[in-house]
């Protein structure tokens, strides 16, 4: 019996020791386009949906009024349209890069209309460990998180209005000095000479 205890203690040392020494050996998957470590996806998936089912609001925001839709799509436009895309538009570059790729928030298979609302409201408040969403809550203010979370509950039927609040903004084309007018082009200082 004495020798059965020992060698459950030295078993249960080993495999910690053993990952410990995998983690610093530099093997171990940490880089965004490595593939996930077994287990992984369900240990933290499990651990996310056990928080947000005890901390998620109940809140609906099917009659919120289209000037907040509106202020929720400018804040979109700023935070996450970066990752989440914009309607009819392609992925994002950043997106490409992430592990795991965000949703879409646009697509069919992406967009979150279907989860409730306070689900959507805790991840954007609280953001969600392990991947590139981060939480906004000290950036927002309670009300722009509400808006945003209302704005991509109702992605598949927004009004025109919002549609158009989400378009992506026109490039910005910057012109030196020099470019506009040739006779500016001279160095400070410097007399352009006569032709």
């Amino acid at each position: 019996m004495k020798s059965f205890v020992i060698g459950l203690i030295v078993g249960l040392l080993i495999l910690p020791l053993a990952f410990a020494a995998y983690v610093a050996s530099g093997r171990m998957p940490a880089a965004t386009s490595d593939p996930p470590i077994p287990f992984e996806a369900v240990l933290a998936g499990a651990a996310l949906h056990a928080r947000i089912k005890r901390e998620a609001p109940k809140r609906d925001v099917s009659g919120v009024a289209t000037a907040e839709l509106v202020s929720g799509a400018d804040v979109y436009q700023k935070d996450c349209a970066v990752c989440h895309g914009l309607p009819g538009q392609p992925v994002p570059p950043v997106a490409k890069g992430e592990f795991p790729p965000p949703p879409q928030l646009f697509t069919v298979d992406g967009r979150v209309s279907d989860d409730p609302a306070g689900v959507t409201y805790w991840k954007v408040k609280n953001g969600i460990r392990l991947t590139g969403m981060p939480g906004f809550q000290a950036s927002l203010e309670d009300q722009q998180l509400w808006q945003v979370t209302a704005l991509v509950a109702r992605a598949d039927k927004l009004p025109p209005e919002v549609l158009d609040a989400l378009k992506p903004a026109p490039p910005v084309i910057l012109i030196t000095a020099g470019a506009a007018n040739p006779a500016a082009s001279s160095a400070p200082g410097q007399v352009k000479p006569k032709q």
